[in-house]
C-alpha cells in the first residue's frame, strides 16, 4: 500500500465493500457488532483517519445539529426562558459524544425559522426549544414534517402532535403536586397558567391539578384558575392580584411554572400575606433560582440532563433512518419550605411521582 490508506484499503483487508467501512466506521446498527470491531482494528492499524469532509460532501450530511432556542417573556432582556437555559449542557455533551457539532440560533416566533435551516443546508437536523402558542407553531411543524426536515422539540407528548416531541409527564406532575398541598390541608387552590389547547404543557398540569380535586373530594372552582400563557415573574405578580381582584378566597397557589410562581410570591408579599403561612405556593420546572427564593420553592423537578440526552438521541435515529419515538420522562416533587411543609435547604426531600394505575 502507497500513501495515505483509504476506506477501500480497509474493505479490501476485511473482505467487505467500501459502503460496509462507511457504515462500520460511523457505528451504523446495519453493521454487525463483529464486523463493525473487524473494521475498526484495521482501521487502527492502517492509522486510518475519516476525512470528514469528504465524507460529508458524500453523504450531503454537514455533521451538525441545529438548537433553536425561541424567543419568551422574561424580566430581562436575554428573552430566553431560565429551564430551557439548563438543557443547554446536557445537549452539547450528547452532540460532542457522537461526534456532531451544535449550531444554537436564537429565533423570533414570527421568524420563517421552519423553511430557512432546510433551504440553507446548515444542519442535519433541528430541536427546537420553545415555540410560543402551539396552535400557531403547529402548522410550521407540519410544514417541517411535509418537507421532510428532521426534527424534535421540547413539549408535551399527545397523540396526533406533528413530529417527534420529548417531554415531562405533566398531568401525573400537576396531580403529584396538588396532592401534597392538600396533605397539608389546603383546599381553596388556585392554578396560574393557561388551560387550553393553545399551550399544552400548562393544560396538562391542570389536568392533573383537578384530577387530585376531584380524587379527595374538593371541588374545581374555575374562578381560582387564572390564565397565564406565558412564563415571566410579571403574569405571576399580575395573576394573584387578578384573584384578589375577584374576591376569592385561597389558600395556595399552583402556578404551571416556577416564574409565574416567584412572581406570585412577590404580590403575596406585597398584599401582607405570609409565604407558606397564609397561603401556600408551588410551582413546576425546579429552574435554579428556584431553591434561593425567598422563601425556597417548593416545585415540579424536570429531568433537564435526561432531556437533552433523548433529545439528541430521538434526533439522531431520525437523520440514521432508525425507529424514533416520542418519549414522556418521569418528573418528581421537591418539597422545600414555600408548601408549609419544612424542606432540607439542599432540596434532597424528595417526593417521587406515582406511576398513573
Amino acid at each position: 500500500m502507497k500513501g495515505k490508506p483509504t476506506s477501500f484499503d480497509i474493505a479490501y483487508q476485511a473482505g467487505v465493500s467500501q459502503s460496509t467501512v462507511s457504515r462500520a466506521l460511523r457505528g451504523s446498527p446495519l453493521v454487525s457488532a463483529e464486523t463493525r470491531k473487524r473494521i475498526q482494528a484495521i482501521a487502527k492499524q492502517l492509522n486510518y483517519k475519516v476525512d470528514k469532509n469528504a465524507s460529508n460532501l458524500r453523504r450531503q450530511h454537514s455533521v451538525t445539529l441545529a438548537l433553536l432556542l425561541f424567543e419568551d417573556a422574561t424580566s430581562d432582556a436575554a428573552l430566553v426562558n431560565p429551564f430551557f437555559l439548563s438543557m443547554l449542557g446536557s445537549i452539547t455533551r450528547a452532540c460532542a459524544r457522537e461526534g456532531y457539532d451544535l449550531l444554537i440560533s436564537f429565533q423570533q416566533l414570527s421568524d420563517d425559522w421552519h423553511a430557512d435551516f432546510q433551504d440553507s443546508h446548515k444542519a442535519d437536523g433541528l430541536i427546537l426549544l420553545g415555540y410560543g402558542d402551539f396552535e400557531v407553531a403547529r402548522h410550521k411543524l407540519e410544514k417541517l414534517v411535509e418537507q421532510g426536515t428532521q426534527f424534535v422539540y421540547w413539549g408535551a407528548v399527545e397523540p396526533g402532535q406533528p413530529g417527534i416531541s420529548v417531554g415531562c409527564d405533566n398531568v401525573q406532575g400537576g396531580r403529584a403536586v396538588t396532592e401534597h398541598l392538600l396533605s397539608l390541608g389546603r383546599r381553596r387552590i388556585a392554578f396560574v397558567g393557561d388551560a387550553s389547547p393553545h399551550c399544552p404543557e400548562f393544560f396538562d398540569r391542570y389536568r392533573g391539578h383537578c384530577e387530585a380535586l376531584r380524587a379527595a373530594g374538593v371541588p374545581v372552582v374555575p374562578a381560582l384558575q387564572v390564565e397565564a400563557m406565558d412564563s415571566s415573574e410579571k403574569l405571576g405578580h399580575a395573576a394573584v392580584r387578578m384573584l384578589q381582584e375577584r374576591g376569592q378566597k385561597f389558600d395556595a397557589v399552583f402556578a404551571a411554572s416556577d416564574l409565574l410562581a416567584i412572581g406570585a410570591m412577590r404580590a403575596l408579599e406585597e398584599s401582607g400575606l405570609r409565604v407558606p403561612e397564609d397561603v401556600a405556593v408551588v410551582g413546576f420546572d425546579d429552574i435554579p433560582v428556584a431553591a434561593f427564593a425567598s422563601p425556597p420553592l417548593t416545585t415540579v423537578q424536570q429531568d433537564t440532563r435526561a432531556a437533552g440526552e433523548v433529545l439528541v438521541q430521538r434526533l439522531l435515529q431520525l437523520i440514521r433512518g432508525e425507529p424514533s419515538e416520542s418519549t414522556m420522562l418521569p418528573a418528581r416533587v421537591i418539597v422545600r419550605r414555600s408548601c408549609g411543609q419544612p424542606g432540607d435547604t439542599d432540596a434532597t426531600r424528595m417526593a417521587q411521582l406515582r406511576r398513573a394505575s
